[in-house]
């Protein structure tokens, strides 16, 4: 079982638990007194721990030692356009999955979802529990951040240097990163990128991911997959 606390709060001795987490425990896992449990901060650090006690309202933890997992290079980051429906949720909870460390939602003009700003917190809030969920589930020490650029120009002006790249299911590129230490990934919605936001990626390498055409939660998934397998040692 894993469970995620602040970083403020990951010591070594006695902790206490109540709240999402404690329900995690007690009510959806049904824990008991001396079950293992793995503490993870999302900032990078993990510790075992055992359960103390357990009550109704709050969960008593001994825990060891924290220890620092090192997120493993390259930095990947996907400026992810609004998707409909639960196709974003699927987007974000692979996303994690596969190792992405930054994601970027962005409003494409062709993007059958627009989100007003009236609503957005609350949404980028749902957008964030669903990443630290799927963290969770795949045993990630780091979670990675979900932020919102109002459009397309502005999310490239805050990236830094390192390997871009735009998926187009036309392009015959090769995906190559070459080593870079930060790597990016621009993908279109459903009826994919417009003719001015191809415009705008003018500086980004385009690359396709085999012979078919993916869906708009497929085609970021399987390009931040293969960018880890090809670094994975």
């Amino acid at each position: 079982m894993r469970i995620f606390v602040d970083p403020a709060r990951l010591a070594a001795g006695e902790l206490v638990i109540a709240g999402d987490e404690h329900h995690y425990l007690a009510r959806v896992r049904r824990a008991r007194t001396g079950d293992p449990i793995e503490l993870v901060d999302g900032a990078g650090r993990r510790a075992a721990a055992t359960i103390a006690r357990i009550g109704d309202v709050d969960t008593t933890l001994s825990v060891a030692a924290p220890e620092a997992i090192a997120a493993r290079p390259p930095h990947v980051r996907v400026l992810l356009p609004l998707i409909k429906g639960d196709r974003m949720d699927t987007a974000l909870e692979k996303l994690v999955e596969v190792g992405v460390d930054a994601i970027v939602v962005w409003p494409s003009e062709r993007s059958v979802v627009r989100l007003e700003p009236d609503r957005r917190d609350a949404r980028l809030a749902k957008y964030q529990a669903a990443v630290q969920a799927a963290a969770r589930q795949c045993g990630r020490a780091q979670v990675p951040s979900v932020t919102w650029a109002d459009s397309l120009a502005l999310a490239l002006a805050a990236l830094p240097e390192g390997a871009r790249f735009v998926l187009d299911p036309t392009s015959d590129g090769v995906l190559s990163p070459d080593g870079a230490s930060d790597v990016t990934f621009v993908s279109g919605p459903e009826g994919g990128l417009s003719p001015r936001e191809h415009e705008t990626l003018l500086g980004f390498t385009p690359v396709g991911l085999g012979p078919r055409v993916l869906r708009a939660e497929t085609a970021p998934v399987v390009a931040v997959a293969l960018v880890r397998a090809a670094t994975h040692s």
